[in-house]
């Protein structure tokens, strides 16, 4: 007889897979119907799930699409969390802000520094001119 596939449950994969940093947290997720098993909603932190399930769930503004690889055995390093999952939707690279203007030195908050006030005698007689 073949042995049942290895299960576990959900809320405890996504703690040893990373996804949440306390057990409680991914929990709370699970039970606030945040997270998806095979497009079903699920809402009991309980919910066995073994590989080949996927799991979709939001995390830090992004949808996460997961597929189970295995069940896991210990809560251990990233590297060893990564061989848990296959990531179906692997999150975009994050846009690198583009920098913004400095103020002029003397519109800064607070009180004006020496320097401060004599660009700003210096800009407004140039205005005057």
């Amino acid at each position: 007889m073949a042995e049942p596939a290895a299960r576990i449950r959900l809320d405890k994969w996504l703690w040893q897979a990373r996804f949440f940093k306390t057990r409680s947290l991914s929990a709370k997720v699970v039970s606030a119907g945040h997270v998806r098993v095979n497009s079903q909603r699920v809402t009991k932190p309980a919910t066995m799930i073994g590989p080949d399930d996927v799991l979709t769930f939001s995390q830090a503004d992004e949808v996460r699409v997961i597929r189970v690889a295995a069940p896991g055995t210990r809560r251990g390093p990233a590297s060893e969390a990564q061989t848990l999952y296959e990531d179906l939707a692997p999150p975009k690279p994050r846009e690198a802000a583009e920098p913004q203007a400095q103020p002029p030195k003397y519109e800064r908050k607070g009180r004006p520094t020496k320097r401060d006030r004599r660009l700003m005698d210096q800009t407004r007689s140039q205005a005057l001119d």
